[in-house]
């Protein structure tokens, strides 16, 4: 017995959005993740560095116009310090996110470091920068309520700026190797360059011996 109840169809369509009809894939960025390592990253920086100032490593206020004048302990502190707070950084954004491949892992330990570059300089206006390390100090400049009779003349002051300079670039940059390398350490996957490609070309081998 026919019905006047219409028939309903349901239809999925693919819909590509790209410039020359090229498929894309995102990669989607988890950013509750990312502010935990990020404030992570630094309170280990805090705690590396307060403990340099602990025991005489860090020197808080004196500015190296020499290389001479980085002592040994001071510049294990400042690499070991900068290096593995954002390994830390890293791991525990990609492990909140639950990222199981390198590529994306690595990918938000880049951002965690992104993110806490702007609040290291937002410490450092407040004159917090030397309790993270010497090498951090290079990120401070002349607070905006300093005027110019409170800033003394120093004829070293050249040098020690770029020295402090020089010493806030290597802080940054090891750094950023360490957020790369504790993101990638989270996914789980061997830490080889070429462990994507002899994946991809072991499956269809797989395939071909169970066919």
């Amino acid at each position: 017995m026919p019905t006047s109840t219409p028939d309903v169809y349901i239809e999925e369509h693919s819909v590509v959005i790209a410039p020359g009809g090229v498929t894309t894939r995102a990669w989607p960025v988890y950013w509750s993740a990312v502010w935990v390592g990020a404030l992570a990253a630094l309170a280990l920086g805090l705690l590396f560095g307060l403990t340099g100032i602990a025991i005489g490593a860090h020197q808080v206020g004196k500015k190296v116009v020499h290389v001479g004048d980085l002592s040994l302990a001071g510049l294990i502190f400042s690499v070991a310090g900068a290096f593995f707070a954002f390994v830390i950084g890293g791991w525990v954004a990609a492990n909140i996110a639950g990222l199981r491949r390198a590529e994306t892992a690595a990918l938000h330990g880049t951002i965690v470091w992104l993110v806490a570059l702007p609040l290291f300089l937002m410490l450092a206006a407040f004159g917090a920068a030397n309790f993270f390390g010497g090498w951090y100090g290079g990120l401070a400049g002349t607070p905006i309520w300093a005027t110019s009779s409170t800033v003394t003349a120093d004829p070293n002051a050249a040098m020690a700026a770029r020295n402090s300079a020089l010493g806030a670039v290597t802080a940054l940059l090891i750094g950023l190797v360490g957020s790369v390398i504790g993101g990638w350490m989270a996914s789980g996957e061997p830490m080889s360059l070429t462990y994507r490609r002899a994946k991809q070309e072991m499956q269809p081998n797989q395939r071909a011996r169970a066919a």
